[in-house]
């Protein structure tokens, strides 16, 4: 029961901290697959795909493959198709995979985001969601070492 209300907690400390602040700047800082790196990061802090290198790189990776698809491409389903297979590909070979991330690239088609997309909300809101992940577990649970590893 303790794990389950440090997953909550920590969940809703890192998205209530990202959207109040996408609230007050009037930045798009938040993703969908954000909810979802929560999980993770709150949840499975100690697994492979919750470690910085794979939310930030993973997050990254997908919503650059997904950019460069439908610019190269155009915004049809079968682009969309292609950018998400060759995204998870990607992570798989540079071994940044963070699940959540694998949705990046339908956000990016569905949304039409354009470059602008990978620094906000992409980049920022990664970042912001690791350092509060760091920062939630070294005041509640110094015992445990997060991250495990930065790269």
């Amino acid at each position: 029961m303790r794990d389950t209300l440090l997953a909550g907690a920590g969940t809703f400390v890192a998205l209530a901290a990202v959207g109040g602040l996408a609230a007050a700047t009037g930045q798009p800082l938040l993703l969908g697959s954000f909810g979802a790196s929560c999980v993770l990061l709150f949840g499975f802090p100690a697994g492979p795909f919750s470690q910085p290198r794979n939310v930030l790189g993973g997050h990254l990776l997908t919503t650059t493959v997904a950019l460069l698809f439908i610019t190269a491409f155009g915004p049809g389903w079968l682009s969309m198709a292609a950018a998400a297979a060759a995204a998870v590909m990607l992570m798989i070979v540079t071994r940044t995979v963070h699940p959540p991330a694998g949705s990046n690239p339908v956000i990016v088609f569905v949304g039409h985001g354009g470059w602008s997309f990978l620094l906000m909300p992409t980049a920022l809101g990664a970042a912001m969601l690791v350092a509060l992940a760091c920062v939630f577990w070294r005041l509640r649970a110094p015992e445990m070492r997060w991250p495990q590893r930065w790269w």
